[in-house]
Parts: structure tokens; sequence; C-alpha cells
């Protein structure tokens, strides 16, 4: 029998994320066995969801699907999970931001790799490219190796015109700009243009989900989280 689930009333809590990473692939993000690219993919998706799942609100929304194609991503990718998105409506066409529609656009014209994660994953990224901190942050990865492995495995022409190893936000607008003729930056030299550290800043950090791991352990909180959790 497939149990269904609603947004649980701890969604956005510090643990929310790594206690749903936990359902979707049974194991801690930390510790995620990434060597085979089929194995990626799945770290990567949950990763995405369970940020998604962090910040609170409607998980597709959050995660940049509709609720249909989340349902088919996660019966797809996570069949031992068994739990679906369940009551919330679809959204149209219309409700889904311009920039985001830009991005998404922008990485499906730079497919790599067929079948649906990649399309998947081309809607995640541009949703979540609209959030406030470093891209593979906002995607819940571990760190910025992740990303770039990522983008150069589904969406490697684009991936492969980074040459100088720009952050992932700034170079997605940068090709949008170019794509439609027109120049982003100010300088022709990058190193003497004042944005030079918005744009190659180092991106180091630690990710969001070992952060809240590391709050919720501080606070008295070292539990399990496998029982009572209100996602079955």
């Amino acid at each position: 029998m497939e149990t269904t689930a609603h947004p649980p009333a701890g969604a956005g809590a510090p643990d929310a994320g790594i206690e749903f990473y936990r359902l979707l692939t049974g194991c801690d993000p930390a510790e995620a066995d990434i060597g085979a690219d089929d194995d990626f993919d799945r770290h990567v998706l949950a990763s995405i969801l369970a940020a998604a799942v962090m910040d609170g609100g409607p998980i597709a929304e959050r995660a940049g699907l509709s609720e249909h194609e989340l349902n088919n991503l996660l019966a797809s990718c996570f069949p031992s999970a068994m739990v679906r998105a369940f009551g919330w409506m679809p959204r149209s066409g219309a409700e889904i931001d311009d920039e985001v529609v830009m991005v998404r656009d922008l990485l499906l014209a730079q497919r790599s790799t067929d079948g649906e994660v990649g399309r998947w994953l081309a809607m995640m990224v541009a949703r979540r490219a609209m959030e406030p901190n470093h891209l593979w942050e906002d995607l819940g990865l571990r760190e910025r190796p992740e990303l770039s492995r990522l983008l150069t495995r589904h969406f490697a022409p684009l991936a492969s015109r980074n040459t100088r190893n720009m952050r992932w936000k700034r170079f997605f607008y940068r090709m949008l700009c170019e794509d439609d003729g027109f120049v982003m930056c100010t300088t022709p030299v990058c190193t003497q243009c004042s944005d030079f550290d918005l744009c190659f800043g180092e991106e180091s950090g630690e990710s969001r989900m070992a952060e809240r791991r590391r709050e919720f352990l501080r606070a008295g909180g070292d539990q399990s989280m496998s029982g009572g959790s209100g996602w079955t």
C-alpha cells in the first residue's frame, strides 16, 4: 500500500531537512555514497527536496516542480520511501516566476543526459537559484564541487563555458545576457572590475544540513528521528 504525506508540521525546523533526506535515502546526508552516477543523482535530488523542506511552505513549489512532477520523481527515484505529495493544487504556468523560466530554459537547452532526471534538475536548479545563498547551499549540497559535478554531468555544454570558475548564479545570468546580445559587465577585464569578488569569490562553508544538524545536537536534540516524524 502506498503511503501519502502532507507537509509536516515540523517543516522548516532545524532537523526537518535531515529527517526527510533520511526518509528518502535511508542514510544521513554526510554518509551518502556518491561514487556512481545514479547514486550521485539520487543524493542531489534528495538534497534539493530536503532543502525545500527546511525552507517551509509547499515542498513542490520550493523545489521548482508541480505536485505531479514531484510524485513522479519520488516514485521513480525513491520507490522504497513510499512517500508522495498529497492534496496540493497544481500550479499553472503563469505562476512560475519569469526569472525561473529563463534559467530553466537555459539549462534545458544545454542538457547532456537523456531522461527525466535532467529535466527535473533543470526546473529544480532554476527555482533554487532564486534563493539568497550560494547555489550549492540552496540546493542542500555538501560542497560546491558537488554542484560543479551536477552541472558538468547533466548540462555539460553550459558548464564547459564556465572556464574561469565564475560563481554559478552569476554565470547563469551572464550566459542569459550574452545569448540575448547584452553585456552584463561594465569593464572589459574581470580583474579590473569592482564586482570581481561577487563573481569569483570563494564559495566555501558548511552545508545547510550540516549546520542544522550541529544546531539540533547543540540544543540537546540528539535522539532518533525515525519515529513519529509525521511523514507516513
